[in-house]
């Protein structure tokens, strides 16, 4: 699985200019996942972004999790986390997972994020969404459990 993490003061995903989530304080996720991806890979991503310490203490060190400032997440699927670009122009995915795996995979990810308490906001898998968020930092952190 390959994660993007932006921690952001707030983020929005609309599909065709309905509003279908949004957060505020929080991360900011893009997940992709491949057909190797399973139980191990999901609980292991759970578990290093919810204890993440990426947030600000009184003394202004980045020293609490996104549970400590009760903060939320916005998880939005993005197969293109995959993309091959080491041969001429276009982009190939051969890499991302089938779309039926990886949609499993990727509802599992943010129900287990849920399941501690930290409410989830999700794009829809497969949709072309516009995505809108305010970075703050930037703190942007890249996970890829091939590189664990």
């Amino acid at each position: 699985m390959r994660v993007v993490l932006q921690r952001v003061r707030s983020a929005a995903v609309t599909i065709d200019g309905q509003a279908v989530g949004a957060i505020q304080q929080g991360f900011m996720l893009l997940v992709a996942a491949q057909d190797s991806d399973g139980d191990a890979e999901v609980d292991y991503l759970v578990r290093k972004i919810s204890k993440l310490r990426v947030f600000s203490d009184a003394d202004g060190k980045m020293n609490l999790s996104i549970q400590d400032v009760h903060g939320s997440i916005l998880s939005v699927s993005q197969f293109t986390l995959y993309a091959d670009t080491r041969k001429g122009n276009r982009p190939g995915f051969g890499d991302a997972g089938e779309p039926t795996h990886a949609k499993t995979i990727y509802e599992q990810f943010n129900a287990k994020l849920a399941a501690l308490g930290i409410p989830v906001e999700t794009g829809e898998f497969g949709a072309d969404m516009l995505v809108q968020l305010e970075n703050d930092g930037p703190v942007t952190i890249i996970f890829d459990t091939d590189q664990k």
